[in-house]
């Protein structure tokens, strides 16, 4: 068993002692569950030393990952994003809701590696395959995961092959096969090349991502825990992001329950004992692929019944946003009572509305956000039309990738 951690599986318990036997069993417990997470032996003491420091990228937290050897670290600079304050968001709020709120912006367009949110799961998952010999790995994705995981599985000499539904942007095709890794574009939407993917996955014993869920994910995103006691001292009081899939919140919530079960729900960070609690979670749909407000919106007006997370739609995606055109959306019923549990909500934007909303961050900030980050500020907006930011509340709002593999949008955005 490591010295660092151990993963156990959250439907049965059984333990496994390392992502070494993680991945000879096929990244699936013997009980037939593919969600497992990952506790630590680690002295968290440490972790309020930590947060004192300056971070270079995800591996400043190296105690608190799942790793052994830290020369199998694959990085590119990815997971320290500096923490915004967006003064002209602020402003808004004031101006139009009387509300004083300071919203705190994290911008994975400035990550290293290919400037995305995956980027800090693909760091991770290439530096594990690294330490356990993993020769090939493969996954089905809309964009974000194909190209940040074709980048570092590049760098560590692994071998990745992509499924990407038809619609998939050209421009991320072309970035991973300049990567010189396989682009395998489907006939069909994201269910069949996922279908495509797993049949790949099969037939050659190649590992596949579970997905959302898969711990290599949520391990690496929960990161943001700490980087919010690194840079603001504090947890936000409310966070928000646009939605597809939902491995943030679910590593939100980790974070916050490991640091709850191992310090008691505080960390000391110099003379200050700091509340680790998860903050209100709001999550953001475009109206043209909305299942998981459709499902929450129908939850909430019957009260919540026993069973509601089990029960959303299936919409067909009528977005141009192809990261988020997930029309069947598989996490809700893991991620949805997260959203409740914190007290937050879902949120539909207007994707018609998203260019211009571009323009003005554009003219704030001097950068063009790509798409879903828009959905992202949009989210924002919408949150504070519906009285769901208080007085008071720090906001953070994750944003997703910049506008680099969204040519349409960006000519749109400078037209």
């Amino acid at each position: 068993m490591s010295s660092k951690y151990h993963l156990y599986c959250t439907k049965c318990g059984k333990e496994y002692a390392d992502f070494g036997e993680w991945f000879a069993q096929g990244q699936k417990c013997s009980c037939g569950c593919q969600r497992a997470e990952v506790k630590y032996f680690s002295d968290y003491s440490k972790l309020g030393e930590l947060c004192q420091q300056d971070a270079e990228s995800l591996f400043h937290w190296f105690d608190f990952l799942p790793l052994n050897d830290a020369e199998n670290i694959v990085t590119l600079g990815e997971g320290a994003v500096p923490l915004e304050k967006w003064e002209f968001l602020e402003k808004y709020a004031l101006e139009h809701y009387g509300i004083h709120c300071t919203p705190v912006v994290s911008r994975s367009d400035l990550s290293g590696g290919t400037g995305t949110f995956k980027d800090p799961a693909a760091a991770l998952g290439a530096s594990l395959f690294r330490e356990w010999g993993v020769k090939g790995y493969c996954a089905a994705s809309t964009g974000n995961t194909a190209t940040a995981f074709s980048r570092y599985c590049a760098e560590a000499g692994v071998e990745f092959t992509v499924f990407v539904p038809s619609d998939v942007c050209t421009d991320t095709v072309e970035t991973i096969r300049s990567l010189g890794q396989k682009a395998m574009v489907s006939e069909g939407k994201y269910g069949q090349a996922k279908k495509e993917a797993a049949d790949f996955s099969a037939s050659t014993g190649t590992l596949m991502t579970p997905g959302n869920i898969d711990p290599i994910r949520v391990e690496s995103k929960r990161t943001l825990v700490f980087e919010y006691l690194r840079q603001l001292k504090r947890m936000p009081d409310v966070y928000i992001q646009a939605v597809a899939g939902g491995t943030a919140p679910i590593a939100l919530d980790k974070g916050v329950r490991e640091i709850a079960e191992v310090c008691g729900g505080k960390v000391k960070i110099g003379a200050d004992e700091v509340e680790v609690k998860l903050p209100r979670v709001i999550l953001s749909q475009q109206d043209t692929c909305d299942p998981m407000v459709k499902g929450w919106e129908d939850a909430s007006s019957k009260g919540f019944p026993e069973g509601w997370e089990t029960d959303f739609p299936s919409v067909t995606p009528a977005t141009r946003i192809s990261i988020l055109s997930t029309g069947t959306p598989g996490m809700y019923p893991i991620v949805a009572p997260i959203v409740r549990k914190s007290g937050g909500s879902f949120v539909r934007v207007k994707e018609s509305s998203l260019v211009e909303l571009a323009k003005w961050v554009r003219d704030e900030k001097g950068f063009v956000p790509g798409p879903a980050s828009m959905v992202c500020i949009a989210g924002f907006l919408q949150a504070l039309e519906d009285g769901l930011i208080k007085e008071g509340d720090v906001v953070s709002i994750n944003m997703g990738e910049g506008s680099g593999r969204a040519s349409w949008f960006r000519k749109e955005v400078e037209a």
